[in-house]
């Protein structure tokens, strides 16, 4: 069950990522190669300019990528989070004493938590999507 919690999370991210990378991360990346091609295209620049040249046209595509890659790192702690939320409220009632019959119920409360972590994190992605739409359009990366 849990298992299937986490095939659905890892599915929602890979959609994600395929989803921002052909909206926005491509055209940056096509820009960039197109940008550096003619960086290298100009026979009176020094190979000093030209290579300063072509981290100019990196620039913008390695900043949409690093944003990109803190927002995910920010969806995942969240999610990270939960989960061990989860596992504190369970571990609270569990004692030295604890019956074998209460464990595995305890083992059930904390899956059924760390399927609901799951299942709330995904909902998140669509509104991290238009957030970062949004951001990519307005120019803050």
């Amino acid at each position: 069950m849990a298992e299937a919690a986490q095939s659905r999370v890892q599915s929602a991210m890979k959609d994600f990522i395929n989803e921002i990378d052909r909206s926005k991360l491509r055209g940056l990346q096509r820009g960039m190669h197109m940008c550096a091609a003619d960086c290298h295209a100009d026979t009176m620049s020094s190979m000093d300019e030209v290579h300063r040249c072509v981290e100019r046209c990196q620039t913008p595509a390695q900043r949409a990528q690093q944003y990109v890659q803190s927002e995910l790192e920010h969806f995942q702690e969240s999610l990270s989070r939960c989960v061990l939320q989860c596992q504190d409220e369970v571990k609270d009632k569990v004692g030295p004493n604890t019956s074998e019959g209460e464990i595995s119920k305890y083992r059930r409360e904390f899956e059924t938590c760390a399927i609901s972590c799951c299942d709330k994190n995904i909902q998140k992605l669509p509104n991290l999507l238009i957030k970062l739409k949004a951001a990519f359009e307005s120019g803050a990366v």
